[in-house]
């Protein structure tokens, strides 16, 4: 098949994945599409909102949608890393065996992944990084595709672990979800209050996700457009010469070459979901504030003044 035709059967098959997670997720539309705009691009996710939004449920119909193995770990500060990784074991015949931990899936939920300390954080970024785990010197490869997505409650702060920066980057999305509307929220009640189950169908294979992540890395780039995500990125640097005013009096630290790098992923995404053989500059800009959100640091001046990290990173287009 050629590319053409490919990305063609890939729109299709996207407006049919959508109205599949629409029979069980109500509105969130930009959620959704951030959602499959990562796993597209091969990468993670970090869902930002208070409790009872739906997140769970939207991970674990997007992966039934997907045809994924799917595993949900809830971070606590007790969890350890073998929890998540899994451990060795002496077995009836004296020989060491590895157990699988939960992080053995294709679509992992690390659900208030800030509630854990550090060093079981840390476990979960060799997986992010290199699809692969070390447990007692033994090197494990993680199936593809693999996607991880964590949720974070922005309101409670008491007794949790902030994300390290180093951490934070490793997640090419961070999407806030908002309230629904009055009239989603009377859908929601409606739907979840009655008898009736909605089942969710297989719309992919493991293999076809993979194929469309290997067809979007194909997708060629114009070098304009790779040019304005670039200067977009060195906009957020306050030391940067291309910095803003508002960047220089607001921001004490912007986004690193990783932030590039997925904001043309992103952009080919964008543009191959809706049919186009090429990203423009609206696609960049599409994909622009939830891959930079978590990527800039605001200093207090911006806290005091009520300026959010959404309307900075508006400015620069």
């Amino acid at each position: 098949m050629s590319d053409v035709a490919a990305v063609q059967q890939l729109v299709s098959k996207y407006n049919a994945l959508r109205q599949e997670i629409k029979k069980v997720i109500v509105g969130q539309d930009e959620v959704v599409e951030q959602v499959l705009l990562a796993i597209f691009s091969g990468g993670h996710a970090l869902l930002i909102g208070v409790p009872g939004l739906a997140k769970t449920l939207l991970v674990n119909t997007v992966a039934e949608a997907l045809g994924l193995k799917f595993k949900r770990i809830q971070f606590t500060p007790d969890l350890m890393p073998s929890d998540i990784l899994g451990s060795e074991i002496l077995d009836k015949d004296r020989e060491f065996k590895f157990i699988k931990g939960p992080i053995f899936a294709n679509i992992i939920l690390a659900d208030e992944i800030n509630r854990t300390p550090p060093k079981t954080q840390a476990a979960l970024l060799e997986a992010m990084q290199e699809r692969a785990v070390t447990v007692a010197g033994h090197h494990y490869k993680l199936e593809l595709p693999y996607f991880v997505l964590a949720t974070q409650n922005p309101i409670e702060q008491e007794g949790t672990y902030p994300l390290p920066e180093a951490q934070l980057d490793r997640f090419m999305f961070a999407i806030n979800l908002e309230y629904p509307t009055f009239s989603e929220e009377v859908e929601v009640v409606k739907q979840t209050t009655a008898g009736e189950i909605q089942r969710v169908n297989a719309l992919f294979t493991a293999d076809e996700i993979i194929q469309f992540q290997q067809l979007i890395r194909r997708i060629p780039v114009a070098d304009n457009v790779v040019e304005y995500a670039v200067t977009l990125v060195g906009k957020t640097r306050p030391n940067s010469p291309s910095a803003t005013e508002m960047v220089r009096n607001y921001i004490d630290w912007g986004a690193g070459p990783r932030a590039s790098q997925n904001l043309i992923l992103a952009a080919k995404s964008h543009a191959a979901l809706q049919g186009k053989f090429s990203p423009d500059i609206e696609d960049v800009q599409k994909a622009a504030i939830g891959i930079l959100r978590h990527r800039l640091i605001k200093n207090y001046k911006a806290e005091a003044e009520g300026l959010s990290i959404e309307d900075i990173i508006k400015s620069l287009y």
